[in-house]
């Protein structure tokens, strides 16, 4: 693979040090045009007349540069604010994650915040910088939290998944098709429930039925300024890109939500007391990181992976599939950790999913100081106080980096060559190459994240030898529709499965 990659992202020189930098200082091109109406015009590019896509695009065509000035979502009568500077390079885009350069504060959605009544008054982890007390404080809780169940997460991911792909093949056959997003939906709160909280919700006063979309729902309130629903452009931007949605609305299904985590979280509330932090405020951290966090990303995130892997053909599927039944059977017909590990394409093709689609495409943080960030071509000054936003699908696309870019590569990150572009992985909100601490804003359950959706391919290839799937485009995520499952035969197999 002939590859030419760029220097080293980290090279981003400060203009208080005078630092030497090896490329022409450029003013930032771009404009914010006139007030109200230049950010309103530029909403209505981004989600109707254009799409994200060609709003970045036609810009970095339109000032041949891949850092410029321009207005992001929501714009007027939402935010005061909506001036940033983009970022769509692989060199200039790793400046989101050095917190001693930038600040994460209030930026997780961008160029607005949500009302705090969706999270119990609080501001949580999530719109924390590292320099807040409490940023420490929760990010080591949920640390307790995944260390004390980390014995759980394989057995009940995979309890959840077999419970959902026996649904998904009775659909199958019965029906000749089989959606996958609403399965998905049940197993991954079962699994969150069961692996962090010993509780099978179903069997509690939360229940299970219709949660999920009310979890759905109560994410949509927060994210609904910066979401496409889908709808025509005279409802949907009266209706969630001009007001924030009433918190009121969600105020009773809130509750029943967090008085089931209150109730089933009292050993980690304990831990969070010893720690300093409130029950109450542990308690709406906790909900927030199942929820939104964990839940969330893996609603969108695995019908990313299943849509690649499904269109990848039968070729990959064997690979794959030979690869796993291969290493399970070395280790007695057993799902481990070790196992995982002797699996380098089920792990390539996973890294090569967060490239290609980022569950999370969207970075904000605002400059602490003045700063030169550099691109591949020049350098830019950016003022203390400017808000920075990255666009990953660009910067984890860049031909630069990647060779093939725009296409699904199962075995790129393969090898040692494949394993030094890991560092351009940056889904977690950090490179794959470093580790989540409580001192940066990586995702706390970055490696969990990974490991459970290596375990859905895991599962799918011990149970199938290929699968065929439908794939429809929607705003927020592929909508993926299983048409058919051709089941392994292999009785080793099938026996380990019972």
């Amino acid at each position: 693979m002939s590859l030419n990659c760029p220097h080293e992202a980290e090279n981003n020189a400060e203009v208080e040090n005078n630092t030497t930098v090896n490329f022409p200082l450029r003013e930032i091109p771009g404009s914010y045009g006139k007030p109200f109406f230049g950010p309103l015009l530029d909403r209505l590019k981004y989600f109707h007349f254009q799409g994200k896509e060609k709003y970045f695009a036609s810009r970095v065509k339109k000032y041949q540069s891949t850092v410029f000035r321009a207005n992001m979502p929501p714009g007027p009568f939402i935010s005061s604010d909506s001036k940033v500077v983009v970022l769509l390079d692989a060199k200039s885009f790793p400046i989101l994650f050095d917190v001693t350069k930038v600040e994460k504060k209030d930026v997780f959605t961008g160029t607005y915040v949500p009302s705090t009544k969706l999270t119990g008054g609080y501001r949580v982890l999530a719109y924390l910088d590292p320099s807040e007390p409490n940023h420490c404080k929760l990010k080591q809780l949920l640390f307790f939290l995944f260390h004390s169940r980390r014995e759980f997460i394989i057995p009940e991911f995979r309890t959840s998944l077999c419970e959902m792909f026996d649904t998904l093949e009775r659909k199958v056959a019965t029906k000749g098709k089989a959606r996958f997003d609403g399965l998905n939906d049940k197993a991954c709160f079962n699994f969150v429930c069961r692996s962090f909280f010993s509780t099978n919700p179903a069997d509690t006063k939360l229940g299970i039925r219709g949660v999920p979309t009310k979890i759905l729902v109560w994410i949509l309130f927060q994210i609904s300024p910066i979401a496409s629903t889908g709808l025509p452009c005279f409802l949907e931007e009266p209706l969630f890109h001009t007001c924030l949605l009433p918190p009121c609305l969600m105020k009773q299904n809130y509750k029943k939500l967090y008085d089931f985590f209150y109730t089933y979280s009292g050993w980690i509330l304990d831990e969070a007391e010893k720690m300093g932090i409130e029950r109450e405020e542990a308690c709406h951290n906790l909900l927030f990181a199942a929820c939104f966090n964990a839940f969330g990303a893996m609603r969108i995130f695995f019908p990313i992976l299943i849509k690649w892997i499904g269109c990848s053909g039968v070729k990959v599927h064997k690979q794959l599939a030979d690869e796993i039944r291969s290493a399970v059977a070395c280790h007695g017909g057993n799902v481990t950790v070790k196992a995982i590990e002797e699996m380098p394409l089920l792990k390539s093709a996973v890294y090569e999913a967060l490239r290609i689609e980022p569950p999370v495409p969207f970075q904000y943080a605002t400059a602490k100081k003045d700063l030169v960030i550099e691109s591949h071509e020049s350098t830019f000054e950016v003022k203390q106080g400017e808000l920075l936003l990255g666009y990953q699908p660009f910067a984890t696309k860049d031909p630069k980096v990647f060779d093939r870019a725009e296409d699904f590569v199962a075995d790129r990150f393969v090898g040692v060559e494949g394993e030094k572009l890991l560092k351009y992985v940056v889904w977690s909100n950090g490179p794959e190459t470093e580790n989540t601490t409580v001192e940066n804003k990586q995702c706390a359950a970055k490696d969990i994240v990974v490991l459970v959706a290596r375990l859905l391919l895991v599962e799918l290839f011990l149970r199938y030898d290929t699968f065929e799937v439908k794939i429809h485009t929607s705003p927020l995520f592929p909508l993926v529709t299983f048409t058919s499952v051709t089941k392994s035969y292999d009785l080793s197999l099938e026996k380990q499965m019972q």
